[in-house]
């Protein structure tokens, strides 16, 4: 039968209990991890968000604040895994060995008063760290699964670094300001998540997908300084690293430029790093052109824990009868490698492995080319080429006995991400990097524009409001895809932090990018009007930034996904397990709201 709390206040959790209480009296609540009956005295471990403490049950002489009554031994000898309780003790020094993994392993609490005040049956996994459930059953279960030490950890960890950030931004004068979760939609890269209006039938709100356009309206309004720990959604398919609610740390800036903007956000990065982790981050953190990023790493977000560098082998290869890589080159594409140190020797059927792997980024194959021990080649392509363009080639890669050589030949673009992949995979495989360090890198320089294809078309690579460079405002008429942007995103051990931009601010350079775009004024006027209206009653020049801040603590606390630091998080097809969202509601509440489901053939 549960018990009330009544006339019983917690002194402390229980990791909380120091050696200072030795001899003292404390009140302990939480869940009982486990309990271990010995015949005459009992040990019960309890837990809290804080950690464990270990308790003993002892019957003795009445009134000896050490024992507790036959009444309270029974209650002990019936507590069962997760029963939560609440006790009144000693704390004691363990009699045995001390639990070295633990904080309060030196320490017991002999209990002299207990109330149970809550049952509980038993839970259908373990409540324990490094859970080898199935994390399916552990979301269904996600209450449970939270009361797991490691998720646990993760959560206070969030806490604390969502506090050093507030208190970072609010001391550099940033004002924490609210802005709308029920907006119009903008429909611009990923799917908005469409809310009906009961109010004005047949009209819609949209969930942000960021805060980006009112952050700007801020900066009109005067409010130099923003940021917000802002929800965000995106309708869009999950990976690792990505949900359809997540949490930016967003932030703009008045009166700044590119540098200003890096200077604060290294500054906050060490140290939210330095108070959470104990790290020192070393600034000026490095900076690396987009361009030169793809050129050496085939990706925007290079990991430089380790090298493995691409090689344009482009002027080596172009004179060869090689059809795959002349093709490619005549296309306008290039010819790029990787080599692989030492791994010669490896078997025919694993590169045929690495082969398949880069199909899945767009390659129509791989080539090889191993340098044996013994100097001599095993090659892919050898009988297209002649020994000496065979030697140019491995000179060109600096390719040495016992290393082996792969090859991509498409489009930049193509080459780009199949080879940029391969070598984060190639060394992931490989253990070719210390996991515990921390290389911080800002790519700037991006390109302001990009052609589409399919809209035949240049669209924004990040947003229509990216300033151009000053130097490059010149070719935005005659060669708009050579527009660098003043874009800059950070990155830590090839995963993107975060990334902003210094935004438009005079209206005929907007007109212009809007002109390139193909938007005309009236379509501008239409998705971005009240921001526009704005502009021209004065608009200071100003940037921003927003990290992604799930995936900030993810890296932080070493987790392989961001569900690990996120209370409830969604599943690959961005449902609930626990609760069941998204699910269907009633016709009562469709009608009221003017819609009719329409039915789908499966």
């Amino acid at each position: 039968m549960a018990e009330s709390m009544k006339g019983l206040h917690r002194t402390c959790r229980c990791a909380e209990v120091t050696k200072e209480e030795i001899g003292k009296s404390v009140t302990l609540m939480g869940w009982v991890q486990k309990s271990r009956n010995k015949g005459g005295i009992i040990f019960v471990d309890l837990r809290d968000r804080s950690g464990i403490m270990q308790l003993i049950f002892e019957t003795g002489e009445a009134g000896d604040a050490r024992y507790i009554d036959a009444e309270g031994f029974a209650k002990a000898e019936s507590l069962r895994s997760e029963f939560v309780i609440a006790v009144t003790g000693i704390v004691e020094e363990r009699g045995g060995a001390a639990n070295e993994n633990l904080a309060t392993g030196a320490l017991e609490v002999r209990v002299n008063s207990i109330r149970i005040l809550s049952e509980a049956e038993t839970p259908p996994f373990p409540i324990e760290a490094a859970s080898k459930t199935k994390e399916e059953l552990r979301l269904k279960y996600r209450y449970l699964d939270l009361r797991r030490p490691d998720l646990t950890h993760n959560l206070i960890f969030r806490s604390n670094v969502a506090r050093s950030i507030r208190n970072f931004l609010l001391d550099e004068g940033f004002l924490e300001i609210e802005t709308p979760i029920l907006n119009r939609s903008t429909p611009e890269g990923a799917r908005d998540y469409l809310v009906p209006s009961r109010v004005h039938p047949g009209t819609f709100y949209a969930l942000p997908q960021s805060p980006q356009l009112f952050k700007q309206i801020l900066m009109c309004s005067g409010y130099d300084r923003y940021f917000q720990i802002a929800k965000c959604f995106r309708d869009e398919d999950l990976r690792a690293d990505r949900q359809p609610e997540f949490t930016q740390i967003d932030m703009e800036l008045s009166f700044v430029d590119v540098d200003d903007v890096i200077d604060v956000n290294e500054r906050l990065i060490r140290k939210v790093f330095k108070e959470n982790l104990g790290v020192d981050v070393p600034i000026p953190m490095q900076r690396m052109p987009w361009q030169e990023a793809m050129d050496r790493f085939g990706s925007d977000k290079p990991d430089l824990r380790f090298g493995m560098e691409l090689t344009d082998v482009s002027d080596t290869v172009k004179d060869t009868e090689f059809v795959v890589f002349k093709s490619a080159i005549e296309a306008g594409g290039s010819v790029r490698g990787i080599n692989v140190k030492g791994q010669a020797g490896m078997p025919r059927k694993k590169i045929d492995a690495w082969v398949e792997f880069a199909k899945g980024f767009g390659a129509k194959g791989l080539a090889y080319l191993a340098v044996q021990d013994d100097g001599t080649y095993k090659c892919s392509f050898a009988k297209f080429m002649t020994p000496e363009q065979l030697d140019a080639l491995v000179a060109a890669m600096k390719g040495e006995k016992g290393d082996l050589l792969f090859f991509a030949a498409d489009k930049n673009k193509v080459v780009w991400d199949v080879l940029g992949n391969l070598r984060c995979e190639l060394a992931k495989e490989l253990e070719l990097y210390d996991k515990n360090e921390l290389r911080f890198l800002w790519v700037t320089e991006f390109p302001l524009l990009e052609w589409d294809e399919e809209e035949g078309r240049f669209v924004a690579v990040h947003h229509p409001f990216t300033m151009p460079m000053d130097e490059d405002l010149q070719y935005l008429d005659s060669d708009p895809g050579r527009v660098r942007a003043k874009a800059y995103d950070c990155v830590l051990n090839g995963v993107e932090l975060g990334g902003g931009s210094v935004r438009i601010h005079q209206g005929d350079v907007q007109e212009k990018m809007f002109e390139k775009l193909g938007i005309s004024h009236e379509a501008a006027m239409e998705k971005f009007g009240f921001l526009l209206s704005a502009f021209k009653y004065g608009v200071p020049p100003h940037a921003g930034l927003a990290f992604g801040f799930d995936r900030m603590v993810m890296l932080m606390v070493g987790a392989d996904n961001i569900r690990e630091v996120i209370a409830f998080p969604k599943v690959k097809d961005a449902s609930c397990l626990m609760s069941e969202a998204p699910n269907t509601v009633d016709e009562a509440q469709l009608d009221e709201l003017g819609i009719c489901l329409k039915k789908t053939e499966e």
